[in-house]
């Protein structure tokens, strides 16, 4: 069932956003050459406490990951799409860095990721992360009342096929409200026109996932978290938390 926020509520939900925005923003200045998984996942942890939120990563328990998830950051490096368990890993000069977030605040959830290159960037990167951003700016773009979930799905779709890029099945974006996930499921492909109708109220997390390879095939990792590029090529993310109104897309989790 999907919940219909009251403008209030979407107030709420800006203020959980506010957080992940500044904690995303303080990994990303943290994230230099020789520093480890595990020290980001600590720098956003220490945002959420002073701002009196709580992770709705850290041990989140899917019925498809072997264990509880062990922190509040997913940090994915090079091949890994999404989902990476920040460990002692230490970045290295030209790592893709893919970084995703969430808070709870007063009620209520906010999600965002954002990917970047630590130290010298390759070329080849840049234009994959960019091309991610782009793919989720058109899936806000569309995400207006009276539009459908297809049209958002194709939107996303759209911008990562013409840039030749592979897009990972089965997972997309979600709604997102009082939890993390909520229903509707928001696909990053498929039919405009099809699927539920957008409304005021209505919450969704879109986050775009690339595949530089061109491919789609992808595979979790030992740690049944990590999913990777089956062809080894490196991944991009791209999210925003976003309000539907009558006056157009609302950004919940930006700066």
């Amino acid at each position: 069932m999907v919940e219909l926020k009251t403008d209030t509520s979407i107030d709420a939900m800006r203020e959980a956003g506010r957080v992940v925005a500044r904690a995303l923003a303080a990994v990303r200045a943290a994230a230099t050459v020789g520093v480890s998984l595990r020290d980001l996942d600590e720098v956003a942890h220490q945002v959420l406490k002073d701002a009196g939120a709580t992770s709705p990563f850290l041990h989140y328990h899917p019925s498809f990951a072997p264990v509880p998830f062990p922190a509040t950051l997913c940090a994915s490096v090079n091949d890994a799409i999404v989902h990476g368990i920040p460990d002692d890993y230490r970045l290295r000069d030209g790592d893709l860095l893919s970084a995703d977030f969430g808070a709870h605040l007063g009620g209520w959830a906010g999600d965002s990721a954002i990917s970047f290159i630590v130290g010298t960037p390759r070329p080849e990167d840049v234009h994959l992360i960019e091309t991610a951003e782009r793919a989720l700016h058109a899936g806000i773009e569309a995400a207006v009342v009276g539009n459908r979930i297809g049209d958002i799905a194709h939107a996303i779709g759209t911008v990562c096929r013409d840039a030749g890029y592979g897009i990972p099945d089965g997972f997309g974006g979600h709604g997102i409200g009082r939890q993390m996930h909520e229903d509707p499921a928001v696909p990053n492909e498929g039919r405009p026109g099809r699927g539920m109708p957008l409304r005021h109220g209505m919450v969704l997390a879109i986050e775009p996932m690339l595949i530089a390879g061109g491919k789609d095939g992808f595979h979790a990792a030992p740690d049944g978290w990590t999913l990777r590029t089956d062809d080894g090529s490196r991944a991009a993310h791209a999210e925003h938390t976003v309000a539907i109104t009558d006056a157009g897309p609302r950004v919940l989790t930006a700066l």
